[in-house]
């Protein structure tokens, strides 16, 4: 288990405390009234997913002797449009890794593995989260 500490600061903001010491604020988005200085906390719902699919295949690259350092994972957030309820709809991720790091014949275990990421299989089935890899 783990505790997260979050507090409410005022004019939409949020201060959050990891127990081992990290620290973060969230910001409502400028369209709900926020300020827009921060991630929202949608935005790290988006950051958490692909992060967690390079740190999910990075593991497993690890244990097979692979090294992606420098891959990259961009995710575009789409929220639902208005008059349905206000939530993430869409999050699209592309995942880009060195064409050098991985052999051709581990890359389908690779996307497998990235596709079973703990925020990706936690994400609820109505979030539309394909995830596109490229090799370059």
């Amino acid at each position: 288990m783990l505790t997260i500490q979050t507090r409410y600061t005022g004019a939409k903001k949020c201060a959050l405390a990891h127990p081992e010491g990290a620290t973060l604020t969230t910001d409502a988005p400028k369209d709900i009234g926020g300020d827009a200085t921060a991630f929202s906390p949608t935005d790290l719902v988006a950051a958490g997913l692909a992060s967690c699919i390079l740190t999910t295949i990075a593991m497993w690259g690890e244990r097979h002797g692979l090294d992606i350092t420098g891959a990259t994972a961009t995710v575009d957030k789409h929220m639902t449009a208005p008059p349905a309820p206000r939530r993430i709809g869409r999050l699209p991720v592309t995942v880009t890794i060195p064409a050098a790091a991985v052999p051709a014949d581990m890359r389908p275990r690779l996307e497998q593995i990235g596709h079973a990421c703990p925020v990706h299989a936690t994400l609820h089935p109505d979030v539309d989260a394909p995830i596109v890899y490229r090799y370059s």
